[in-house]
């Protein structure tokens, strides 16, 4: 039964043996006026499930038992497309396929026969990645002359796992790799994106649209990518999980990059849960047949966080509203029996230092690659012209300076590269394990982002958010869930952890999470009363 895989599965990801599995995410009430849907917008009532906050495995329940199909669940996401996301221009295009790839799960599930836990759940996926019929433009005008051959491997997994591909989410061009002062969230093909909490709010970048779209439950789940933040900063400012995953753990094969060293994509959803299930599908890790005793009782979802050794990692540079958030996370956790211990993990200056010179040698040699395999521009050097001459590319920023730098820096095979690569691998790592040796730390807590800055292509981005950097750096995993909310706008914290605990990760957020209880709908409010913020 489908239930029972998913319970099976959830505990093999945790543990690696079927002993224990994910606490469900607990649904909030929302704060007075607050959580309403858009004047207008479908109600999930005829579905008979809340979009806002039903997870995969309730998915999955009605559709075995025959209360729910994918096909119904499809049209009902299709039609909050159409009604909400010209609030906040998500969502680029959807698949033409989606309600025929959905009938295919619907007869499956009929057989019993289904594919997993994502068989029939609609999914998202950002424009860097490439999808087969679907034109896949990284947010450039340069890649927007034809759809891919193709699909990247981690949506040839998602399709075999019997995901329905619902469509595109738009993104910060080139994952924001283009400008020394780009603005989060628009590119040339999509606009700009605008985040559901309040809509003159920036979403951060560059999954702004996967975040974005789940935050206003336009899909049950999203992929997006991180070389450094560019998954966990859009869920912590739109308010849901997202996971980064250790390197290597994600195919990047079909993804437009920025640096082998550090891409990898992720899954992005509204809980936990579904998160460490996608990654289960996009890991290729997800047994179709497994088997197990089903989930997990009330006493091992309260004492998920008993005895836990959580670093707290504060960063003042955040605002004292941000740090109050964090204090009462501390003070939650510890009230559920977590040991909670303040740390500063060491060698910050030097990665920051390092970092994005070794990034610019990065990106050419592995854009030039890239392109080469796409009908547009052949090199960065192509790029770089073509951007110069389309102005449809410069309608909210001009600049180009990091492609024109990237062009310049020493090449991978520069020996001052590869030392500086070599050192920011070190230091990465021991930033990470030093720390969580030291004081036997399950995990390193702090805070994912500030409130969302206001949306302003003339001054660009206000988003120097140093938490992510160590686990992306050194290809650790990193995990964002709500942690609260300054005003309106939502704050996560990022739990980090050591080289391929990604699923201890996963288990840990999950009760991190459960805890917290710090998930609110969206209102779209149009802006904040007194025109502050960063």
């Amino acid at each position: 039964m489908v239930k029972r895989r998913i319970a099976a599965l959830i505990a093999v990801l945790v543990t690696g043996s079927l002993v224990t599995g994910i606490p469900e995410p607990r649904a909030e009430a929302a704060e007075p006026g607050g959580g309403a849907t858009p004047s207008g917008s479908p109600s999930s009532a005829a579905l008979g499930v809340d979009l806002d906050t039903v997870t995969i495995p309730e998915l999955q329940d009605r559709m075995e038992g025959g209360s729910l199909t994918s096909s119904a669940l499809t049209r009902a996401y299709l039609r909050r497309i159409e009604a909400i996301d010209p609030k906040i221009n998500a969502v680029l295009r959807t698949d033409p396929t989606a309600l025929r790839q959905a009938a295919a799960s619907d007869a499956r599930h009929r057989r019993g026969d289904t594919l997993g836990p994502l068989d029939g759940i609609p999914v998202l996926v950002k424009d860097n990645v490439e999808t087969r019929g679907l034109l896949s433009t990284a947010g450039s005008l340069a890649l927007a002359g034809s759809p891919p051959a193709k699909d990247a491997t981690l949506v040839t997994r998602l399709r075999a796992a019997g995901a329905v591909i619902l469509g595109k989410t738009n993104l910060s061009e080139w994952a924001n790799f283009r400008s020394t002062k780009p603005t989060s969230g628009w590119s040339a093909v999509g606009g700009q994106t605008r985040n559901p909490y309040v809509l003159d709010r920036n979403p951060c970048g560059s999954s702004s649209g996967s975040a974005a779209a789940l935050a206003a439950s336009l899909a049950q789940v999203a992929i997006g990518t991180e070389t450094d933040g560019s998954i966990v900063c859009p869920a912590g400012m739109n308010g849901v999980a997202g996971l980064k995953p250790s390197l290597g753990v994600v195919s990047g094969d079909g993804v437009v990059p920025i640096s082998a060293e550090q891409d990898t994509a992720g899954p992005m959803a509204r809980n936990v849960t579904d998160v460490a299930l996608t990654l289960a599908a996009l890991s290729g890790d997800g047994p179709r047949r497994a088997t197990a005793p089903a989930g997990v009782d009330e006493a091992a979802r309260t004492g998920g966080l008993r005895g836990k050794r959580i670093g707290l990692w504060r960063l003042p540079e955040l605002g004292p509203e941000v740090d109050a958030v964090l204090t009462r996370t501390a003070a939650k956790l510890r009230a559920a029996g977590a040991q909670v211990v303040e740390v500063t993990p060491p060698y910050q200056k030097r990665l920051a230092e390092l970092e994005f010179p070794a990034l610019l040698s990065e990106f050419h040699r592995d854009i030039d690659a890239y392109l080469a395999t796409r009908k547009g521009p052949r090199d960065l050097a192509g790029l770089i012209e073509f951007t110069r001459s389309h102005p449809a590319e410069r309608t909210c920023f001009p600049g180009q300076e990091l492609f024109e730098q990237a062009l310049a820096a020493p090449p991978t095979t520069d020996p001052e590269y590869r030392a500086m690569r070599a050192e920011l691998k070190d230091l990465s790592r021991r930033s990470i394990d030093e720390t969580l040796a030291a004081h036997r730390l399950d995990a390193i807590a702090a805070p994912t982002n500030p409130p969302a800055w206001t949306t302003d292509c003339a001054r660009g981005d206000n988003d120097v958010i140093p938490s992510s950097t160590p686990a992306a750096v050194a290809g650790y995993p990193s995990l964002s869930v709500p942690a609260g909310s300054v005003g309106e706008l939502p704050v996560g914290v990022l739990l980090t952890a050591g080289n391929r605990q990604d699923a201890k990760l996963l288990s840990l957020g999950a009760a991190v999470e459960h805890r917290l209880g710090a998930w609110k709908a969206p209102r779209y409010l149009p802006t904040l009363g007194g025109g502050g913020g960063r």
